[in-house]
C-alpha cells in the first residue's frame, strides 16, 4: 500500500509513519519543516521538504497515485492564527484544496483529515457531539472548518472518500512546547527546566486529553472502517489545567510553582468531546489513560 501523510515529520503525523511503515506501507512524508523535525523521519519513508500549497504536490501525488493520503500538517497555533489570519488560510485552507486537486488528479481513493475541537469554539456543553453547531472563535478553528467544507464537496462532486478526525487535545512524545493544543509539553519543558507554570486564566478551563498513540490507533482505522464521516478522537474526558498539574505534580514529585496569568484572545474555556461515534464506526476506543499517557511523556521528556 502507498500511502502519503503531510506533516509526517511532526508530532502526531511521525507516530503514524512508523506505525504505517512497521505494517509494511510505502510512505511519502510531505513536510516543511517549520514544526516538524528530520529526526522524526522514519528512515524508510521517502521525504519531501516542500509546502502543501506548492504547485510541486500535485504532480507528486500524480506520480505517487497514494491509494490514501493523510492530511495532518497545518498551521496549528491559535495566537499566530489571530496575528496572521493570511497565513492560517493560505496552509490550512489553500494548502488543502492544493491536496484535494493532486487526490483528484491521482485517482486517489481515501482521505483522512486530521481537523480539530477548535471548530466548535466556545459551546456551553459539558460533552460535544458531532452534531453540535460549529462557531469558531479563532482563526485557526475557522480555517479548518473550512477545509472540512472543502473536503466534503469536493466528495460530493468527484470520486473521492474522506473521513475528517477532529481531535481533542493531544499530547505525548514528539510534541512541541510551544502553541496551544501542547500544554502538555509546555508545562514538561518547564518543570525539565526548573521553571514556573505559567496559567493562561484561572486553570479552570477544561480540556480533554488524548494520547499520540490511541490518535495514530484511529488513524489506521479511518483507512479501514469508515467513509464520508466525521468522527471525535477524544476519551471523552474532562480535565482542568489545575487538575493536569496536579497530576504532573505527582509524577514529577516536587512542588510546583504556579503563575496564573490573563487568559488569551481565542482560547476556548471548556472543552470535551464525545467519543462514541468513532467508537461504533471505527471499532476504535482509546486504551492510555491520562496518568499512563502522562507518565510515559515525562519519562521520555525529561
Amino acid at each position: 500500500m502507498k500511502i502519503i501523510v503531510t506533516g509526517g515529520a511532526g508530532f502526531i503525523g511521525s507516530h503514524l509513519v512508523d506505525v504505517l511503515i512497521a505494517n509494511g506501507a510505502n510512505v511519502v512524508v510531505v513536510d516543511n519543516l517549520s514544526s516538524g523535525k528530520t529526526e522524526n523521519i522514519n528512515s524508510q519513508a521517502t521525504f519531501y521538504k516542500e509546502n502543501i500549497e506548492s504547485p510541486f504536490i500535485q504532480q507528486l501525488i500524480k506520480d505517487v497515485k497514494p491509494d490514501a493520503l493523510f492530511h495532518l500538517a497545518a498551521q496549528a497555533d491559535v495566537s499566530q492564527s489571530i496575528a496572521n489570519p493570511l497565513l492560517d488560510a493560505q496552509t490550512n485552507i489553500n494548502g488543502t484544496i492544493n491536496l484535494l486537486r493532486g487526490c483528484i488528479e491521482a485517482s486517489t481513493p481515501k482521505f483522512i483529515f486530521s481537523s480539530t475541537s477548535a471548530v466548535y469554539g466556545n459551546l456551553n456543553k459539558e460533552v460535544i457531539t458531532e452534531d453540535e453547531s460549529v462557531n469558531p472563535s479563532s482563526f485557526y478553528g475557522l480555517s479548518k472548518l473550512a477545509a472540512e467544507f472543502y473536503i466534503q464537496l469536493f466528495s460530493n462532486l468527484f470520486p473521492l472518500r474522506y473521513t475528517i478526525l477532529r481531535y481533542a487535545n493531544v499530547y505525548g512524545p514528539r510534541q512541541l512546547p510551544k502553541g496551544d493544543g501542547g500544554v502538555v509539553s509546555v508545562f514538561l519543558e518547564r518543570l525539565k527546566n526548573d521553571e514556573v507554570i505559567h496559567i493562561h486564566g484561572d486553570g479552570e478551563q477544561t480540556r480533554d486529553f488524548v494520547f499520540v498513540k490511541d490518535v495514530v490507533a484511529a488513524n489506521l482505522a479511518a483507512l479501514e472502517h469508515t467513509n464520508n464521516e466525521t468522527l471525535h478522537i477524544s476519551t471523552g474526558k474532562s480535565v482542568s489545567i489545575n487538575n493536569l498539574l496536579d497530576c504532573l505534580a505527582e509524577i514529577h514529585n516536587k512542588p510546583i510553582h504556579r503563575n496564573f496569568k490573563d487568559a488569551r484572545i481565542g482560547d476556548i474555556r471548556h472543552s470535551c468531546l464525545s467519543n462514541a461515534l468513532a467508537k461504533s464506526s471505527l471499532s476504535w476506543e482509546p486504551t492510555i489513560s491520562l496518568s499512563e499517557g502522562l507518565k510515559y511523556a515525562y519519562e521520555k521528556y525529561i
